[in-house]
């Protein structure tokens, strides 16, 4: 397969697992970007040969700069050096794998350079899902998911010829490591205890997304966006095994469902290379060692996030982006313990409730506008 990636977040966890893809697939890597990481940005630079790179802490950058002058590759610097490499010209496809807000702007540069994107960037769609999608529209552009429950709904969806047929949307969540807890229970846990998650290998803010269910909240906006589905039609049931990744049912009741080890290269591979499915380097699933697999309704009251997310698609408008920055800043707030867990989806939800209503989103400007009031909000509100 001849194909040219661009990386964004290539030394984060879904980065580095896209470079392993790449090994196995023996691809060419093009460009490559990153947020501060310049250690191993260097390795990586020096391994697969990219013409162009992107770091988007300034000074950092400048280090890298001279610590690959020996090389051939161009060094550029914060947000506007980030959209050069998503609409880097020779690149086939951007793979959005940053984490936060900043994912934003380099997605719609890419799709305004007419390029494919495979999306782990929940922020992109979950913030500014009506300008994405709208723009990838518009351009012919592809949003490939990488996420493994929207990559299982997208292959299951490939026997679904019509999206009439088509009835909801069932997202599986493990639970995370706070499975089954109380309220009570969960008043003194620690950044440490959240950060233990029984199945996936994952940066810290996404394994505290798994802990608060506050990630199931953001994929159900994200979803609502990718497959054009009213959240009313898309449900979340808790899977501990994470096996059973999502499925989707049928007008007559028929679900089909992807199932595979919980690794994340799979779902990374398929977006890479779609519509063709190559040898994979994840074990084989053999059910038999599982034995049985289970399924629980989510507890809504104890994990209020998914509520808060669920009320701030269903509203619309900026809603979605005050959930999300309201969520980055109480997570950072919670790994440095200067708030309890269970604040994290108080300050979420009271974040939405007190955020007007906006039906039509038209610009970035308003977009970072919102994430900024919930980022400030949140600060306040917790007394930090």
């Amino acid at each position: 397969m001849k194909r040219c990636l661009s990386i964004l977040g290539s030394t984060g966890s879904i980065g580095t697992q896209t470079l392993d893809v790449v090994r196995g697939l023996n691809l060419r890597v093009c460009a490559l970007a990153a947020n501060s990481n310049i250690a191993l940005l260097e390795d990586q630079i020096r391994e697969f040969k990219p013409e162009l790179v992107a770091v988007f802490d300034i000074d950092a950058a400048k280090k890298l700069k001279i610590a690959v002058a020996d090389t051939s590759v161009r060094v550029v610097g914060g947000m506007e050096g980030l959209c050069e490499a998503a609409a880097f010209s020779g690149a086939d496809l951007i793979v959005n794998a940053v984490v936060g807000m900043v994912g934003l702007k380099p997605t719609l540069a890419a799709i305004a350079a007419g390029k494919d994107v495979a999306l782990a960037n929940k922020e992109t769609l979950v913030a500014g899902g009506s300008l994405v999608m709208k723009a990838a529209k518009e351009k012919f552009v592809r949003i490939l998911p990488v996420d493994s429950e929207h990559s299982a709904i997208f292959q299951c969806l490939q026997g679904c010829p019509e999206k009439k047929a088509l009835k909801r949307l069932l997202l599986t969540a493990s639970g995370g490591p706070f499975f089954g807890k109380t309220k009570e229970e969960l008043r003194d846990v620690t950044p440490q205890q959240a950060l233990k998650h029984p199945n996936w290998n994952m940066g810290a803010k996404v394994t505290i997304d798994s802990a608060t269910m506050m990630n199931k909240g953001l994929e159900i906006i994200e979803a609502s966006w990718l497959f054009d589905m009213p959240a009313s039609k898309i449900s979340v049931v808790v899977h501990r095994e994470s096996i059973v990744h999502s499925m989707i049912e049928y007008e007559d009741n028929s679900v089909i469902a992807q199932l595979g080890l919980p690794d994340m290269r799979i779902p990374i591979q398929y977006a890479v290379t779609w519509p063709q499915r190559f040898p994979s380097p994840v074990g084989q699933l053999d059910l038999t060692d599982y034995g049985k697999l289970t399924f629980y309704k989510p507890d809504l009251e104890t994990f209020t996030c998914l509520a808060a997310c669920r009320k701030a698609i269903e509203r619309g408008g900026l809603a979605p982006a005050v959930a999300n920055g309201a969520n980055e800043v109480a997570v950072k707030l919670f790994l440095n313990r200067r708030i309890s867990f269970l604040q994290i989806g108080e300050l979420v939800a009271q974040a939405v409730e007190n955020q007007p209503d906006v039906r039509l989103v038209s610009s970035v400007d308003e977009i970072e506008n919102a994430d900024t009031y919930a980022r400030e909000y949140v600060l306040k509100a917790s007394g930090k």
